[in-house]
């Protein structure tokens, strides 16, 4: 099946690729590896802000993660020059997380974008990673991502 296909199945649209909010690029292609910068969450109703262990649920925090996951394969199809099957797999992510300093749930909340990569991309989704708490976030978001992407 195709990843448009099942990510058509799981009722998502990838977005256009989020434009960097400063001097930076969105991805930066090195052979076929994408490195994509963080994406943070943000979803229909705009941005997901709060701060895990005060405001926000780590429910509610993995639901963040997960549009995060979505944004960053925004980028890797915008590197794909908008063909998302060149997608060989998700090599790592690093996932921060705005959280109180005795919040130990991290990986909990970066679950929601592992997850769903998986459920998505299924083995090619399964990958490296990281869940590191951050005093803040820009913006005040809750999550923001970046990861590494092996493309064909």
């Amino acid at each position: 099946m195709s990843i448009e296909s099942r990510l058509a199945e799981l009722g998502v649209t990838l977005p256009d690729a989020p434009a960097p909010a400063a001097n930076y690029v969105p991805f930066v292609q090195v052979g076929n590896i994408v490195y994509v910068s963080g994406q943070i969450s943000n979803g229909a109703d705009g941005l997901i802000t709060g701060k895990l262990g005060a405001d926000m649920e780590v429910e509610a925090g993995a639901a963040a993660a997960k549009t995060c996951a979505i944004s960053l394969l925004a980028q890797v199809k915008a590197a794909c020059g908008g063909d998302i099957e060149r997608l060989v797999r998700v090599v790592k992510l690093t996932g921060f997380v705005n959280s109180t300093a005795d919040f130990t749930n991290q990986p909990q909340v970066i679950n929601g974008a592992s997850d769903f990569l998986v459920e998505a991309l299924g083995d090619a989704g399964r990958h490296s990673r990281s869940a590191v708490s951050a005093a803040a976030l820009p913006l005040g978001v809750a999550v923001e991502i970046e990861g590494i992407f092996e493309i064909k």
